[in-house]
């Protein structure tokens, strides 16, 4: 009868509890560890997840070797492996888990290796290297400067200056990296923005004013996303503003166990955004991660927080925008051109936002378009791709994607992560992606 209601009650929704990061027992080895033991005996007994990432396979595998195939005899240090594999996708708890809350077993494993992070992080602090690949705001700064940005990109071209990155910071040699721009998109766009001609005014539960965050990869790397949203936007009777100032989401430093500087990038982010959302606008991003970010992982880490809460109600994933005007009468569909065959891979942090698909319906708006949707991890995820440590995996996670792809035979391969993107055309061996706004803004011939 236990087992029945339990059974039950894992048929309801996915119910995610605060993260209690404030709390000193949240950093107790000796309870972390218990904890530790606990799930990954439950995962062990069930193994929904073993197609997911290299956490589970790493747990299982090491399982599996024991004389007795239980998770008794397996060495402490692969519990710290299957932790450092886990890069907080999300998706073993929205997906697959039978047992997240409210199943009285109450698992939430992403939750339970940030946690494992976090108290690493404390007690032992990370690798310098660790610490620059996550400050994207400081990376960006620097690398951004003219002439600077030249040489950095120069350099990362060549095979001396990838085996120097290879040496230096564990970036793997053949990972895809970013260029780096000397003109961000928030000094393209500029501080404030004159309104479009005809303001469309408010639909669907949107306002038709947004501020737009451009995110660490949008503003440094590759500012033209921005400038294709502000465009489309625009064109839609959208009216498109910056936020004063702006910091990194706090997502690389989340991964990294450092709740610390997340909370820092709280502080210099939410209150701007909290003022501007008081004063009737929206918030847009265009990188999945960031807007995941100030959707759930802020309010589930302080969830009293009455700003954080507004911030979160008003921010929207761009193509969930522009659907909901769509669906209220509010989105132009005077396009100029179809796009073909388009191949998408849907990033894993805009599938756990459980919005749909949000991207693919609004690039089937136009005319002879066709999108294949792929619904598979890529692999990169935040700086583990990028590491020679974890690249051999990384690769082995995006091959089914690399592999519809290929025999898609499709006009476009697009995804709303651009780095996602860049890891899978890298592995198809050219330059292959575009952004969906891209593809959005070329259909409408702006």
């Amino acid at each position: 009868m236990a087992d029945e209601t339990a059974r039950e009650g894992s048929l309801e929704a996915p119910r995610r509890h605060p993260l209690d990061w404030r709390n000193s027992s949240f950093y107790d080895e000796t309870a972390l560890q218990a904890e530790l033991e606990r799930v990954f005996e439950v995962c062990h007994g069930c193994r929904r997840c073993f197609s997911l990432c290299n956490a589970f396979p790493t747990l299982f595998d090491a399982i599996d070797a024991t004389d007795t195939g239980e998770l008794e005899g397996v060495p402490k240090q692969v519990f710290r492996d299957v932790v450092d594999h886990c890069y907080l996708c999300d998706m073993c708890f929205m997906s697959k888990c039978p047992y997240v809350p409210p199943h009285p077993w109450n698992i939430d494993f992403p939750h339970l290796m940030l946690r494992a992070k976090a108290q690493r992080f404390r007690a032992e602090g990370a690798p310098w290297r660790d610490r620059l690949l996550t400050d994207t705001d400081t990376v960006g700064r620097l690398a951004g400067i003219p002439v600077v940005a030249e040489v950095v990109n120069a350099v990362n071209a060549t095979g001396a200056g990838r085996a120097l990155l290879e040496h230096t910071l564990g970036v793997a040699r053949d990972a895809p990296l970013p260029r780096y721009e000397s003109r961000s998109a928030r000094q393209r766009l500029g501080s404030g923005r004159a309104r479009p001609q005809a303001l469309t005014g408010p639909a669907g539960g949107t306002t038709g004013r947004v501020v737009l965050f451009t995110t660490c990869y949008g503003n440094r790397n590759l500012p033209a996303i921005c400038e294709d949203l502000v465009a489309v936007f625009e064109h839609n009777g959208i009216e498109v503003r910056l936020a004063d100032t702006e910091r990194c989401c706090g997502m690389p430093k989340l991964e990294l166990g450092d709740l610390d500087a997340v909370a820092r990038s709280r502080d210099a982010n939410v209150p701007a955004l909290a003022h501007l959302v008081a004063e009737g606008w929206d918030i847009v991003a265009p990188v999945p991660s960031c807007v995941l970010m100030f959707k759930q992982e802020l309010p589930l880490m302080f969830p009293g927080d009455d700003a954080v809460n507004r911030v979160a109600g008003a921010f929207f994933d761009p193509f969930a925008y522009l659907v909901a005007r769509h669906r209220a009468g509010r989105l132009r569909t005077d396009f100029a051109a179809g796009l073909g065959k388009v191949a998408y891979q849907v990033p894993c942090h805009l599938r756990v936002q459980n919005i749909g698909l949000k991207t693919r319906e609004l690039l089937e708006l136009v005319p002879d378009t066709q999108v294949q949707p792929i619904e598979r991890c890529s692999g990169h995820d935040g700086t583990y791709g990028v590491k020679q440590r974890f690249r051999a995996a990384s690769l082995r996670i995006a091959a089914p994607v690399v592999s519809r792809v290929r025999d898609a035979g499709a006009a476009h391969f697009t995804s709303d992560c651009p780095m996602a993107g860049e890891q899978i055309a890298g592995a198809l061996g050219g330059d292959h992606y575009t952004h969906p706004l891209t593809l959005l803004r070329q259909a409408y011939g702006l």
